[in-house]
């Protein structure tokens, strides 16, 4: 059985959100028609606290978009964006999220970021969504959904170092492409063995 992981489609992510991800709303009647071909749905949320330490407006004199040196590694400092309880954070309204077996919410550790719908970003710390595709016995997962080159491709980065045979449907995602980072998450999930079609 293959399971189709849908990565944070929140209003945060679509036209006129917080961190908006051109064309983000554009994917959402295609992953619904896609959600019937499969047995199991999961969808993933972030779901930020105020003042995460993801989000540029919690470091004095640094600009959304700019990198910053945390104890995990590199990070991007976004606008503030899928804060908890807030409208940003909700999933797109035409999303149809009753078709979801699970959703998983990830960001909501204050001090560490968390892109993957597996682990933070530490690459260490899990979600609970391994656990529960092993209880499943599903080895196969496909992924759509926002942004393909950050969320998406951690995603599937972390799904091939775990052993899952893994599709990304990029027709089903769209991207942020910051300073060439669609190529690069590209490159590195070809790379990896994730299947790009």
């Amino acid at each position: 059985m293959t399971s189709l992981i849908v990565i944070d489609v929140q209003n945060d992510f679509c036209p006129n959100g917080a961190l908006a991800v051109s064309g983000g709303d554009e994917i959402v009647p295609l992953i619904n028609a896609r959600m019937d071909k499969f047995k199991s749905v999961v969808l993933t949320q972030d779901w930020h606290p105020q003042g995460h330490s993801s989000f540029a407006s919690s470091h004095a004199d640094q600009d959304p978009y700019s990198v910053s040196d945390m104890p995990y590694g590199p990070q991007v400092l976004w606008p503030d964006h899928c804060v908890q309880g807030t409208k940003g954070a909700e999933f797109h309204a035409a999303l149809e999220t009753t078709r979801a077996d699970l959703i998983v919410r990830k960001g909501y550790n204050p001090q560490i970021d968390s892109y993957s719908a597996f682990f933070e970003n530490d690459k260490t710390t899990p979600t609970g969504l391994h656990g529960y595709l092993q209880e499943r016995r599903i080895r196969e997962v496909t992924l759509v959904g926002l942004a393909t080159d950050f969320c998406v491709a951690y995603s599937a980065l972390d799904a091939a170092r775990l052993g899952y045979e893994v599709t990304v449907e990029q027709d089903l995602c769209r991207a942020i492409d910051l300073d060439g980072s669609l190529a690069t998450a590209c490159q590195n999930m070809q790379a990896a063995g994730v299947r790009l079609i």
